[in-house]
């Protein structure tokens, strides 16, 4: 039985002034949301205005609260709005928006509820990853992931997935835990989706790498992975709910 999607697409991005007019104008001539618009976490730079003079909405945080917050506060604005399905991606021009009916199709016609992009299915691609982000994101989080959440899963730290809103309406999971602020949201909501029963399926998408001399990403080195992997041990153990 296939359900007709109001789907929210957005890009989160935090001071990508550089970037963010490539990946708004991905989504040129491409049909694959209902409404695309910018979660601005509090930019210090010209990130919003220049997605505003594109003509495309910007919902923004007025200071930098963290990935997290800014996931939950997308994810609110579009229950609140009447959309049902919403679309992440990354706001460095990482992802590609013409994918996005790879994570779309099992949504509406089979009926899942969250569909994560994997750069490590046959179809997928993972570009000009440096070879110590691989040993990250293609072996250490997803084993440690597969083991606590009892799926087998290839990419657990990708952003780009598709969320059904019908998830916000499970009250066992709760997004408003202040130690969910950061990058923790995003394993959070995958675990708990496969815990919880939702049907959750990984599908195969591409990453794209910038020129080095753009930046790969703004995650720390040392406080950004502990704050990917915390959740781990925090769920595995029953530490936190």
């Amino acid at each position: 039985m296939t359900e007709k999607l109001k789907v929210l697409a957005a890009p989160i991005a935090f001071n990508e002034e550089k970037k963010i007019i490539r990946v708004f104008n991905r989504f040129k001539g491409l049909n694959v949301a209902d409404k695309v618009m910018l979660m601005d976490d509090g930019s210090t730079d010209s990130t919003p205005q220049v997605v505003r003079d594109m003509g495309y909405e910007v919902l923004s945080h007025p200071e930098r609260k963290g990935v997290g917050a800014a996931i939950r506060t997308l994810l609110y604005y579009a229950k609140e709005n009447g959309f049902n399905v919403v679309v992440i991606l990354a706001g460095n021009d990482k992802d590609r928006p013409d994918q996005i009916p790879r994570l779309l199709d099992p949504v509406e016609q089979e009926g899942y509820v969250f569909v994560q992009g994997s750069r490590y299915l046959p179809g997928g691609d993972f570009g000009n990853m440096p070879f110590y982000r691989q040993i990250c994101t293609r072996y250490l989080h997803p084993i440690l992931f597969t083991v606590i959440s009892g799926m087998k899963i290839t990419d657990s730290t990708n952003g780009f997935r598709a969320i059904h809103l019908s998830l916000l309406d499970d009250r066992n999971i709760d997004m408003n835990k202040s130690w969910l602020d950061q990058y923790e949201l995003e394993p959070y909501l995958f675990y708990k989706s496969i815990k919880l029963g939702h049907k959750v399926k990984e599908v195969p998408v591409s990453k794209i790498y910038p020129p080095k001399e753009l930046g790969y990403t703004k995650m720390k080195p040392i406080t950004g992975w502990w704050s990917i992997l915390r959740p781990l041990f925090l769920l595995g153990l029953k530490i936190k709910k």
